[in-house]
This record gives C-alpha cells, structure tokens and sequence, in this order.
C-alpha cells in the first residue's frame, strides 16, 4: 500500500509520540513498577466457562443493526497495555480519531478469556447488545464464539489493508478459515524465560520441570493452552491433533509436578515482578513481556525450549447486536496500515501480523527490525504450535480438569 509524503510525516510524528525516549513511560516501565493486581490474570476465571447452558445464533435468529452512519462511535474492548500509550494518550488511537471523526471509548477490560467470557456469554446467548463493538479474543475462545454464532461477519470491502497485508500464515486458521469473522490484533509466542543471575542456563521445558535446583523456584501460565501445550508435547503428543488418551497423560503429568512441590505458582502476567526480583528463576513466558523486561534487566533471558514454541494470536471480533460495525472494520483496516502496524509493535512488543511492517520499522525503531520475538521468520517459526480447537463439552472437561490441577 503506497502512502503519500504528508500522510508518512504524520505517521512518523505518530511513532515519536508512541516511543518517546527509551527513559519515558512506557509499557517497560509499566511493567517494572506496575502493581499485580492490574496485570494478573484470574485463575478462578476458568470456572466461569464452565457448565454454562449457552445460547447458539444464526443470522436469521440474531440480526443486528449498524448505526455507524449516525453514530461516529466506537467501543472497543482489549486487553491491558495492548495499545502504545504516551503518558495519559494512546497514540495511534488518537491518529485513528483524528482522520475517520470516530470517537474510540476504548476499556482495556480483558484480564483473562474464560473471565470475560462469562461477562458477555449470556448477553449474547439470548441476543442481547453487550455494549462493545470490537472484542479481542485469544485463537481458541474466538473459535468458540463463532461457533456458538455469536459473532458478526466482516466486510470485507470495508477491510482491503486487512486483505492486502495480513501476513499469509494467519490468512487460514481452522476455526476460520477465510478470516471471515476475525482479524489479528498480535500473535505470540509461549516459551521459557530465566534470570540468569540466580541460575543457569535453561534449554527445554523437561528441563524446567525437572531440574532439581529449580523445585519450587518456577512457574507456569495459568492459561489451559499455553501450559497444557507443553505437557502434550512432553508426553510425545502434538498439541494442535490429540485424543482424550493423550490429554489423559499430559494432565496427569502436571499433576504430578504440581504434587512434587515444584511448581510454586501458576500465573497470568505476574510472573514479571516475581522474575526480576528472583523470586521465581524461572518461568513459563510469553515472549512480548520477556522484550519488555530486557530493556530494565539483561540478567532476564528468553529460551526458545527444545520441545519447540507455543503461539497463539488474540484476535478483534465484531459481536452480534454491536451498534457500529462499519465503524469497528475501519479501525481493524487503520491498524493494518504497515506504518501503524510497526508504530504498535514497537510498543507492545508481540509479533506483528500485517506485511510491510517489518520494513516500516527501520523508521519508527530500526533496533526492532531484526527481533524474531516480532518479526521471526518461517524458519524460527518451524517448530511452534498452536493448541487444538474443542468441541465445547470437551473444552468444558478440560477446564474442570485443568483447575482442578492447578487448584482454581
């Protein structure tokens, strides 16, 4: 996509907005001084999925209504510190309602997928507006919803930067298989993060889970997919095409480390604090939160296991009775501007969905350019694995199973 000089002026008054000085507040510095509460994610949240007598939609069942041509609003729901923000303002965000005369009321409100599930699953079950118009949800949960018909589909007139520039390995999942109800906000990556100023070097995840100078000192996600993707892989099985026998084995496995003591938590994104002050070695990571606490500690360091790499992408979904579609599709086509793209992944630090990026970057942060935690390449990517889509009695089995584990 060509952009025009006076529009790439902007672009890049933008990127100086969003980055500022590397000593400014920044997402790295949030996560050095930011309180647990704000970045934990709940485990108890994974109950709240569960048992749940959901509503399935159609088209015929469920119709909605877009009012964007009368209303220039915007609600949009996302995850926190998944924007670039510069003091109180986010950036791009303010780009965005500066050049489409949309007013964004953005909430970052999605602390884990199960916990917001059970905020909106009744809403949507029987039809109802939730009140938000962009949703972002991780690969597995976004499947569900479009499972259950709860989701609008995209136009995809209103999206050709989304069309032109989505990267060519996110252009098929098999939950959705055109892209027709979903596009990418990021993709990441699952792996092994150690402070190399307590111990050693760390190569797989067998390792992790059982070396005995690390009992105690570790800890793992509290999302089902990342960590249960690991104990698949242990047990030999492939965590994108497993049976009950397999998912039998890797709980049990778990089970057993957790029962050995050497696990000491399992946690959302509040392994940071923890890591950097040593009170955990080392953790189950993912790799945007590793790049930010690089940049305050060399002594935190990212291990791509031997086993291979979980990845996974959150994605914006357009709930059935949201009041702007048109006006959320124009945001999803803003962000896929390669310019944009980069301006947002400089902040954030996962990998960047859209093409052009990359080459955008050598102007907003040439020092991003190379980082295959943003930019890999096919060959870093050759052996990660995203986990397998659940029918919905299944998903809710292994829930119970998974919080009964790890004692949610």
């Amino acid at each position: 996509m060509s952009v025009d000089p006076a529009r790439m002026d902007a672009l890049m008054r933008l990127a100086r907005l969003s980055n500022g000085d590397r000593s400014g507040v920044g997402r790295r510095t949030f996560l050095r001084g930011a309180s647990l509460s704000a970045l934990a994610v709940g485990v108890p949240g994974l109950l709240s999925a569960c048992g749940t007598d959901s509503q399935t939609q159609t088209t015929d069942s469920c119709k909605s209504t877009d009012i964007s041509a009368d209303e220039p609003v915007l609600n949009f729901a996302n995850w926190p510190e998944y924007i670039d923000v510069k003091g109180k303002a986010m950036p791009s965000l303010q780009a965005f309602e500066g050049e489409s005369g949309i007013t964004v009321n953005y909430n970052a409100e999605i602390n884990d997928n199960n916990e917001f599930f059970g905020k909106v699953k009744d809403q949507l079950g029987a039809c109802e507006p939730t009140g938000r118009d962009i949703i972002t949800l991780t690969d597995w949960m976004a499947a569900r919803l479009i499972g259950y018909g709860w989701i609008q589909e995209l136009d995809k007139a209103n999206l050709p930067n989304v069309e032109a520039n989505l990267k060519a390995d996110l252009k098929s999942p098999t939950w959705d298989e055109d892209r027709a109800y979903s596009v990418p906000w990021q993709s990441g990556l699952t792996g092994i993060a150690y402070n190399a100023k307590y111990t050693g070097e760390i190569s797989s995840f067998e390792e992790l889970m059982t070396r005995p100078d690390l009992k105690g000192k570790i800890s793992l996600l509290s999302e089902l997919g990342d960590t249960m993707l690991f104990m698949l892989l242990l047990e030999g099985a492939d965590p994108s095409d497993f049976d009950s026998e397999e998912w039998d084995a890797a709980i049990a496995r778990l089970e057993g480390y957790v029962g050995s003591g050497h696990i000491r938590k399992f946690t959302g994104n509040n392994y940071i604090r923890d890591l950097n002050a040593g009170n955990l070695v080392a953790c189950e990571a993912w790799s945007g939160d590793v790049i930010a606490m690089q940049y305050d500690n060399p002594d935190i360091k990212w291990v791509v296991p031997e086993e291979g790499l979980g990845i996974w992408s959150d994605n914006m979904l357009v709930p059935n009775r949201a009041d702007h579609k048109a006006n959320a599709e124009k945001l999803m086509n803003y962000y896929y501007e390669p310019e944009v793209a980069a301006t947002l992944a400089a902040w954030v630090n996962y990998i960047c969905p859209v093409e052009g990026a990359q080459e955008a970057m050598e102007k907003i942060d040439p020092s991003l350019v190379d980082n295959p935690l943003i930019f890999p390449d096919d060959e870093f990517l050759a052996n990660a694995y995203g986990f397998m889509g659940l029918e919905d009695k299944v998903r809710q089995q292994y829930d119970k199973d998974f919080a009964r584990v790890i004692g949610a």
